[in-house]
């Protein structure tokens, strides 16, 4: 919910005249929580029915607020009466789940890594012109990376274990160590 004022909404980026005339700036969301405070102004939580979420991992709210999880697992697509829903080639409609999504998420992502290096693997097998190591070094990093991180997607046992492949590891001052476990790829050349 926004910022409130004596009970009115104040829209950030514009000034508001307060209660005893003062006419406050439209940089007022400038001002430190004490000043706030003593002017008057408020923060309101928006209600668990309107708060923001991850998409990511939600696919919406229930009336009540609560999360609506996206599924880990592919899921056969059924009509009202559960009755397999066919493509146009008469196979079963899948619903990826977020394992299937990211997993070919993180393909596609070594692919693109891979490709600017491809010519080498060409020249090599049309050539005979040996792959430098340094290239030939990323791209096995870049495989095993790969294999890695879809391990790791494969291995969520469930929506809090393959959210945690987004936190990057920190030491105790809160400072990164690596990298999130999602996005854990050598770095480009």
């Amino acid at each position: 919910m926004p910022w409130k004022y004596n009970g009115a909404t104040l829209r950030v980026g514009r000034g508001f005249v307060g209660t005893d005339g003062t006419k406050y700036p439209q940089v007022w969301m400038r001002y430190s929580t004490t000043e706030k405070a003593n002017i008057g102004i408020t923060w309101e939580d928006p209600p668990a029915s309107e708060a923001t979420f991850d998409d990511r991992f939600y696919s919406g709210r229930q009336t009540d607020g609560t999360l609506i999880p996206r599924s880990l697992t592919d899921i056969n697509d059924v009509d009202d009466n559960g009755n397999a829903i066919l493509d146009e080639d008469g196979n079963q409609s899948v619903t990826l789940g977020l394992k299937s999504v990211w997993k070919n998420n993180t393909k596609s992502s070594a692919g693109s890594m891979l490709a600017p290096t491809d010519w080498y693997v060409v020249r090599k097998a049309e050539a005979g012109t040996a792959i430098p190591s340094t290239i030939a070094t990323y791209r096995a990093a870049v495989r095993t990376a790969s294999g890695n991180i879809e391990t790791a997607i494969d291995n969520a046992s469930d929506l809090a274990a393959f959210m945690a492949l987004w936190t990057v590891p920190v030491d105790s001052d809160g400072e990164p160590t690596g990298k999130a476990p999602i996005y854990n790829w050598p770095d480009e050349l």
